[in-house]
């Protein structure tokens, strides 16, 4: 039909002019581009299926360790996965990290994200007996109550002496005993020398302070705070659910080491300040919810004196039952006080604290050290005595807890 009209319109004594046939291909773009994709999907889901590797997304380098023994250079030849630092806790201002090595030391920058300040955190290396690197021992330590690691000196028990009852900070405790008790932990501290700086300032000596082992020097930090008789807590990174995109840090204790592993990451941290009562979570909602491997951790922790506080962000956390177990001095805070950080939200939570305190005999909360809950907390403290309230350090909360 086609060559038929081609025929009548052509011109007389011409021929029509013949069309060329367009090769066309049996898809569509837009259907090859799903099938690229469909494979590519595939290949991604087969690689994560079969690939066996818990540190897989780990950043890998390479370090040579100048000096050290034959087993670090081939364990640094190896090539072992070195761990980023992230940010200390969500909303603690501090965003990036990067990583250098030398010499026999690896050196974490963690980047402020507030004001862009870079602090240096000096790592020894994972292998070996060094001590050397190890950070010095903190001013009014009792020397009895501590024993050497690889990593540096660790708290110890020992002639019934305990850290939990050697470092408690002064508090009146025939008054704790007749009225309802307050006890605050603000966390998160130790990174950022200002934020730092502010909360043991700024806050009452009966606030307890709770401090990561990362930024350039937690020890002098940490020293000043008892200086103006705050008593501490040792901030443990565990690993939260979403691990490694949420990173707490390096040596981050992790469900998928062993215990004898975990133990080692857990010597590093206890070596990094002292004269602390206990040791809390960082983060770690997924290690704090493991009992398996909370086990070890706990049960080594309460052999030492400490304490342990599970800050409340993991509602499945199994701390309480496995330190219940060990005869472990424990406490759980009751709310997070600046879990929305506004001035209204803050003062409500602190409202609902004091009238727990008053139902229950005792309450406890956490907060970080934001700007706004170190001055809702600060104003709140003045008053809170006269509402019939005792504002007290942690120790003191939990002896009237496991009292009452």
């Amino acid at each position: 039909m086609t060559e038929t009209v081609d025929d009548l319109s052509a011109p007389l004594g011409q021929k029509p002019a013949r069309r060329k046939r367009r090769f066309r291909l049996p898809f569509t773009g837009t259907q090859g581009l799903a099938v690229l994709l469909g494979l590519f999907l595939l290949a991604f889901i087969g690689f994560a299926i079969f690939n066996n590797d818990p540190l897989g997304g780990e950043p890998i380098a390479r370090v040579a360790l100048n000096g050290t023994t034959d087993d670090a250079k081939k364990e640094a030849g190896d090539g072992k996965a070195m761990e980023k630092a992230a940010a200390p806790a969500a909303g603690h201002g501090e965003t990036a990290v990067t990583k250098q090595a030398s010499g026999d030391q690896k050196t974490v920058t963690i980047i402020d994200g507030s004001n862009g300040a870079h602090h240096d955190v000096v790592i020894s290396p994972e292998s070996g007996d060094k001590t050397e690197n190890a950070p010095g021992i903190m001013a009014g330590v009792d020397q009895r109550l501590l024993e050497p690691s690889r990593y540096g000196m660790i708290p110890v028990a020992t002639d019934g002496l305990k850290p939990f009852t050697v470092y408690a900070a002064d508090a009146d405790r025939a008054k704790a005993a007749k009225m309802p008790v307050v006890a605050i932990v603000i966390g998160g501290l130790g990174v950022g020398a200002a934020k730092t700086t502010d909360a043991i300032m700024k806050l009452p000596g009966a606030v307890t302070l709770a401090f990561t082992p990362y930024g350039a020097d937690p020890g002098k930090l940490a020293e000043r705070a008892r200086a103006q008789h705050h008593e501490i807590l040792l901030q443990v990174p565990m690993e939260p659910y979403d691990y490694p995109d949420n990173d707490p840090g390096p040596q981050t204790l992790l469900t998928t080491l062993g215990p004898d592993q975990n133990l080692d990451r857990l010597y590093w941290h206890l070596s990094r300040i002292q004269a602390y009562v206990g040791v809390a979570n960082f983060m770690g909602a997924r290690f704090i919810a493991t009992e398996p491997v909370m086990q070890p951790i706990v049960r080594d922790a309460a052999k030492r004196g400490l304490a342990f506080f599970d800050d409340g962000a993991a509602p499945r956390s199994v701390a309480s039952a496995v330190a219940g177990a060990q005869a472990m001095p424990f406490a759980k805070a009751d709310l997070i006080i600046d879990g929305v950080p506004t001035p209204g939200e803050i003062d409500r939570a602190l409202a609902k604290l004091e009238e727990l305190a008053k139902e229950r005999g005792t309450a406890i909360g956490a907060a970080s050290a934001l700007p706004v809950s170190i001055e809702r907390i600060g104003l709140w403290v003045k008053g809170l005595e006269a509402h019939g309230v005792l504002l007290a350090p942690l120790t003191t909360a939990m002896t009237k807890s496991k009292s009452s």
